[in-house]
């Protein structure tokens, strides 16, 4: 008879015991209901990203284009009454009242740099550049591209400060101390600006009709599906149309070759809508950000389009625009012109007819999408409660009012605040001058849990505390960069 040791019987029992107790234990996910809620979310939210996305984007587009025929159709408008003003008020005897207005002022010179810039373009070698490009190779073209974005986005964020510098020199009172260097200077630094510029987004739409003209699609669509943003997007359309007027002027405007073009720039589109929602799906993913988030950066534009509006503006909306998305159509515009006179010759009266159908046809499309976006624009910022927001003074009145040196608490003044504003306890966020601005009250979530769990001074705290919508940088709202 075979005796069985009691130490093999205790194992092969632990043994059996493990076996049954992997197979037959259990767990309850409510233990930790939030983990699995916040995981469902996110979900929830990448699903949501196409059309919070596709939302944002198309009013960021339109806002855009708006800006951009405003180049087109009301800046030259507004440079011949300008001039009509400065010539003719001198002769009916008002010498005490100003010659030009703030406003009227920019105007002029915006439309001095214009037709300067576009002379400077008239020596500049579209063909040579195109040759010289199409030599390198194809990798050398994709670092190309991406270097001139960089360089697209340095330019653009630095370009409208030169543009504001001279808008202040230029209309700023005589009677404060002066401290610039003149206003010539500052206008030579804006005309060579926009001229380079210019040349920048020219070489970028020689790099892309490059590629455009090559055997390797591949290149195509990995170049143009590099952009997060709405102004990139509006960007690359019009380097679109710039390459299909170069390619249609090669061929002698023949019909046919624009059913060529066609499926490319139908394939570019297509790629760029579906990189943008799969960036954007795991930029919110990976940085915890709600799908939210897009209807209140919309509200934050529309905001800017009303308040450009009002009486009391202190800037001009295209200004507004550049500065928010950091979008600038002058040099855009001038590129556009650029090609466009130099790929259609304009000979005999109905040639001149057209040109002025087209300019009214421009005109009435410009008027028709301010009137929509304005009235989309109220929409969204009574969406978002900030109707009054708008009430308030500009931010040089708000910043002169006295303040405490510490705590940064407004001393007593002798305008009492509104009687329905209500009293509350929160320390008051400092903001900037240039960008004051109101948004939705935020949910008291995080004390709640808190209070809850007893995790107060814990790792759930070190989230920072959410900005004013106004407060965000002109490039974190569809512009360069998401924070």
């Amino acid at each position: 008879m075979c005796l069985i040791p009691c130490s093999f019987l205790a194992v092969d029992l632990s043994l059996v015991r493990f076996i049954t107790t992997e197979l037959t234990r259990g767990y309850f996910l409510e233990h930790n209901e939030a983990k699995y809620t916040e995981r469902r979310e996110r979900v929830y939210t990448c699903l949501r990203i196409p059309k919070e996305l596709e939302k944002l984007m198309t009013f960021g587009f339109f806002l855009c284009l708006d800006a951009f025929l405003y180049v087109f159709t009301l800046l030259p408008l507004r440079v011949i009454l300008a001039l009509l003003r400065l010539l003719t008020l001198p002769c009916c005897g008002l010498s005490g009242s100003r010659l030009l207005q703030p406003a009227q002022v920019c105007d002029v010179l915006k439309g001095f740099i214009m037709v300067l810039c576009y002379s400077m373009m008239s020596y500049v070698d579209y063909a040579m550049m195109y040759h010289l490009i199409r030599g390198q190779s194809v990798i050398k073209l994709y670092i190309i591209y991406n270097m001139l974005e960089v360089a697209d986005r340095l330019f653009s964020s630095f370009g409208q400060d030169i543009l504001d510098a001279l808008y202040w020199t230029a209309t700023e009172p005589k009677e404060k101390k002066r401290a610039h260097i003149g206003v010539i200077p500052h206008f030579l630094m804006a005309v060579l600006y926009v001229f380079l510029h210019a040349i920048l987004i020219m070489v970028q739409a020689t790099t892309l009709n490059v590629a455009f003209n090559s055997h390797n699609k591949s290149l195509l669509t990995i170049m143009m599906s590099n952009n997060v943003t709405a102004v990139t997007k509006f960007t690359n359309y019009i380097l679109l149309l710039i390459v299909c007027l170069r390619n249609m002027e090669q061929f002698s405007w023949n019909p046919d070759h624009l059913w060529v073009l066609f499926p490319d720039v139908v394939m570019v589109i297509a790629s760029e809508v579906a990189v943008d929602v799969v960036k954007h799906a795991f930029i919110t993913k990976f940085n915890d950000i709600s799908a939210d988030v897009y209807g209140e950066y919309r509200a934050s534009l529309a905001f800017d389009l009303v308040s450009s509006r009002q009486k009391n503006a202190y800037t001009d909306y295209s200004d507004s625009v550049s500065r928010r998305m950091g979008f600038i159509p002058l040099p855009l515009a001038l590129l556009l012109i650029r090609v466009v006179t130099s790929s259609v010759k304009i000979q005999g009266s109905l040639s001149f007819m057209c040109v002025l159908l087209f300019y009214l046809g421009m005109i009435t499309l410009k008027v028709l999408n301010s009137i929509v976006l304005l009235g989309t624009s109220c929409v969204f910022v009574k969406e978002a409660k900030m109707e009054e927001k708008l009430f308030d003074p500009p931010p040089s009145v708000v910043s002169s009012q006295p303040t405490a040196d510490k705590g940064g608490i407004p001393l007593a003044s002798d305008n009492p605040p509104p009687a329905n504003m209500a009293e509350t306890s929160v320390p008051t966020i400092p903001k900037s001058d240039s960008d004051t601005f109101l948004t939705t009250p935020d949910e008291d979530d995080d004390k709640i849990i808190n209070a809850n769990t007893g995790l107060e001074g814990d790792g759930l705290e070190h989230r920072t505390p959410k900005k004013d919508l106004l407060e965000i940088d002109r490039f974190t709202i569809c512009g360069n960069r998401i924070d």
